[in-house]
């Protein structure tokens, strides 16, 4: 039954993929943005985004709620439609919609062949991250989550190992050995630290214990690199602003649960800037 319903999904994405790039990015992401207002909403439980809202804005009146909610869904949205011009980004051809503040926090990088963590969440159109990073000339590997539809990976693996970061990388322990063999490399790492995992540890996020990703803490804590938060947000819908901060340095006495912690706040003052573009539709606090 899964499959079936899985090919139906496959089948309506590529119908809208060659819609959209019959109409270009910007009626495109317009279009992907309104849709996923309408269709979001049926398809994810209104009840367990409100309550995790209210999780990290506890005093949210009724208005802002239902803004955020539907904002959340129109970027939810554009994401979506915007996949197809990601070769675009990539080739620079809609490079002028990108603003980098902190660059020269990723040259210094870059000039003393340093290896670092590069972690962040799910915001705005978060693929542009590690693209911008690998552009640049970081050394990189992307640790990412394969989708549950076998037919819709296949072809977003090729297209985030072909225009994002080559080095992909699947959450897990096999993933864990090929990070390692590419840290002797000097690859520095970038991952989403946003997402419930069942191999993390249950860490503070937002008043709230949830199953965490500690792998950021394990590289520290194993190769003596520092964290580099990096976040994007979207802006005037079309355009967007990718901050790179400086990289906080842990000590040798730092436990991995006191650095998945610190994490996590980085990630929660992320997430207050801009609610409405971060995905507060999955159960995170199961």
């Amino acid at each position: 039954m899964k499959i079936i319903k899985y090919f139906f999904q496959f089948l309506f994405f590529i119908i809208f993929f060659f819609l959209f790039k019959i109409f270009g990015f910007k009626i495109s992401s317009s279009i992907g943005g309104k849709l996923f207002e309408i269709i979001g909403p049926i398809f994810r439980s209104k009840k367990l985004i409100n309550l995790n809202i209210k999780k990290a804005v506890p005093n949210i009146n009724s208005e802002d709620l239902k803004k955020t909610t539907r904002l959340m869904w129109n970027n939810y949205g554009r994401i979506f439609a915007e996949y197809i011009f990601i070769k675009s980004f990539r080739n620079g051809k809609l490079n002028s919609r990108i603003t980098i503040e902190g660059q020269d926090i990723l040259d210094e990088i870059k000039k003393l062949n340093q290896q670092v963590v590069f972690i962040s969440g799910h915001f705005s159109n978060f693929e542009l991250m590690a693209m911008h990073l690998e552009k640049v000339g970081i050394k990189l590997t992307a640790i990412y989550r394969p989708l549950n539809n076998i037919f819709l990976n296949i072809i977003m693996e090729n297209i985030r190992k072909k225009y994002i970061c080559k080095n992909q990388i699947k959450k897990g322990i096999g993933g864990m050995k090929k990070i390692i063999n590419l840290k002797k490399q000097n690859y520095s790492t970038a991952l989403m630290i946003d997402q419930r995992v069942s191999e993390g540890i249950r860490s503070n996020f937002f008043n709230n214990p949830a199953l965490t990703t500690t792998i950021p803490a394990q590289l520290v804590k194993k190769f003596k690199i520092p964290v580099v938060p990096i976040y994007i947000e979207r802006v005037n819908n079309l355009n967007f602003k990718i901050t790179v901060s400086k990289p906080i340095h842990f000590t040798d006495g730092d436990s991995i649960e006191k650095i998945t912690d610190d994490l996590n706040k980085v990630l929660e003052t992320m997430i207050l800037n801009k609610p409405e573009q971060w995905i507060w539709s999955h159960n995170r606090w199961k």
